[in-house]
């Protein structure tokens, strides 16, 4: 296989062109709230995961320790989110305020809309295929 191939079908430059293409979109999809696809995650995963720590609810969302800070600050500033001092011990823990709340009920049904536009592009099929290797991929 030449160069330009192996680079074409590189799993890691194809996955990191993907995802580059869905944030963008969903992205776009979400900015009216002003909201990326990282702080959406995270206020689902408060809301739908309460009384577990940030840092639990960071690897439900796949993030790292430095942008699960960047955007449980951001998402704070924004009044989206409070972080009660008397969680106690070393647990950080996060609660949706009302404000929060409201933005994400406004949120679930445009994520619900770029999901199904991502959908038309693609069979279930080959959803649950990528979702199986991506999860495969990303387990070791």
């Amino acid at each position: 296989m030449s160069m330009p191939d192996a680079l074409s079908d590189c799993l890691v430059l194809n996955t990191v062109a993907a995802a580059r293409l869905l944030l963008r979109r969903y992205d776009a999809e979400l900015k009216p709230c002003g909201v990326t696809v990282q702080q959406f995650s995270l206020l689902a995963a408060i809301r739908y995961f309460p009384g577990e720590p940030a840092t639990a609810l960071a690897q439900r969302v796949f993030l790292d320790r430095t942008s699960l800070i960047r955007n449980l600050d951001l998402l704070e500033r924004k009044g989206l989110v409070r972080r009660p001092q008397e969680s106690g011990g070393n647990a950080r823990l996060c609660e949706l305020t009302e404000a929060g709340s409201r933005v994400l009920d406004l949120l679930l049904p445009k994520w619900q809309s770029a999901r199904s536009l991502l959908m038309q592009d693609i069979s279930e099929a080959d959803a649950t295929t990528y979702l199986r290797v991506a999860r495969r991929l990303s387990a070791r």
